[in-house]
């Protein structure tokens, strides 16, 4: 046998591996990724209380994991105590409004300019019988009957992400723990296939990269709930202050603002305030936008040093393509390939042609 059939045999045995693990773990990769993504987002702060416990390492990892877990479980705890006392009813709601159809609210005729359509378009869909359902993608609402049944829809979907929930927090607690030798193992391989300096080039955009979008999302998140909270009081929206709290942790997730802004103006709405729940709504779409297409990524391209245009893709062309764990994979592409682009345009003496800001 010659080195050249040597070397295809090793390759394609080495290829064959790789697909046989990623068969059998496929089912993780979600959780795995996740798990990456906050271990490297919280890395300086696990280093911080390493070294406060003696350069302990399952101490530390188990600690910091506690902390991130925590910072998840008490929202979502509240959130899921509140949706069990509502579930049958908001159920049976659903059920019934797929089945005999929802008529259309006596308010929304009386809107200026939009009135009109907007109860046509209701008639026509809302208001016929399982005409709820016509707007699900899932299209699963037709085979559910009654509320004991979309319940066990709801919960069998929530007992599959809390499986998931849990396995990305284990996998957290060993990437902290064998962090550093993960890291090493990583680089070896990679300055291997690529070559030390390539490599090392490319590696320090990614922790930039996830740590800014990290740090974007929940920091714009949180300052959208307090300029919509703002809103909420001054339209006199009931508990503006728990409002503006379930405003800022979804608006953490782009897009994910105005499910509670439009809530809020429904219920204003409902109540007779029409005017204050147009401004809710108007006031809300003004700060999404404002954020979701200029702070965001410019808070993130700031400390990536990426073109504003490759923030925008990265971010809009991640959550659409790979859902919402694509919000951070997105940016970290986006570095990458701009790294590559800067890197293709290097003369033969190494000078750039074009830096990047």
């Amino acid at each position: 046998m010659t080195e050249t059939q040597r070397d295809i045999l090793s390759a394609g045995f080495s290829l064959t591996l790789i697909a046989l693990a990623a068969f059998v773990m496929h089912r993780f990769f979600l959780p795995l990724i996740w798990a990456g993504i906050l271990c490297v987002a919280t890395w300086p702060l696990y280093q911080r209380i390493r070294a406060r416990f003696g350069r302990h390492d399952v101490l530390a990892a188990a600690v910091l994991t506690l902390i991130c877990a925590a910072v998840f479980i008490v929202p979502v705890s509240l959130g899921v105590a509140q949706a069990a006392r509502q579930a049958p009813e908001l159920a049976n709601y659903i059920v019934t409004a797929n089945t005999d159809g929802i008529p259309v609210p006596a308010f929304v005729q009386h809107l200026p300019m939009v009135g009109e359509w907007i109860s046509g378009w209701w008639q026509a869909t809302l208001s016929q019988p399982h005409g709820l359902s016509h707007l699900l993608s899932e299209r699963e609402i037709n085979g559910l009957h009654s509320a004991s049944d979309m319940i066990k829809v709801a919960g069998a979907g929530f007992m599959h992400r809390l499986v998931d929930f849990g396995l990305a927090f284990l996998c957290l607690f060993f990437f902290y723990k064998d962090g550093e030798a993960l890291n090493r193992q990583i680089a070896a391989i990679g300055s291997h296939c690529l070559s030390e300096q390539r490599w090392a080039r490319y590696a320090e955009k990614i922790p930039t990269a996830i740590r800014a979008t990290v740090n974007g999302l929940v920091l714009v998140g949180l300052a959208e709930g307090v300029l919509i909270g703002i809103g909420y009081a001054f339209a006199g929206l009931p508990s503006p202050a728990l409002w503006a709290a379930v405003t800022g942790i979804l608006a953490i997730i782009p897009f994910g603002a105005p499910l509670a802004f439009v809530s809020a103006a429904a219920v204003l709405a409902f109540n007779g305030a029409v005017p204050a729940a147009i401004a809710v709504a108007v006031w809300g779409t003004i700060v999404l936008f404002v954020a979701d297409h200029f702070v965001r990524p410019g808070m993130i391209g700031n400390a990536t040093r990426l073109p504003f245009l490759a923030v925008l893709f990265g971010i809009l062309g991640g959550v659409e393509t790979l859902g919402l764990v694509g919000l951070f994979i997105g940016p970290v592409v986006m570095v990458l390939f701009v790294t590559l682009w800067y890197e293709a345009n290097l003369f033969d003496d190494g000078s750039p042609v074009a830096k990047p800001r």
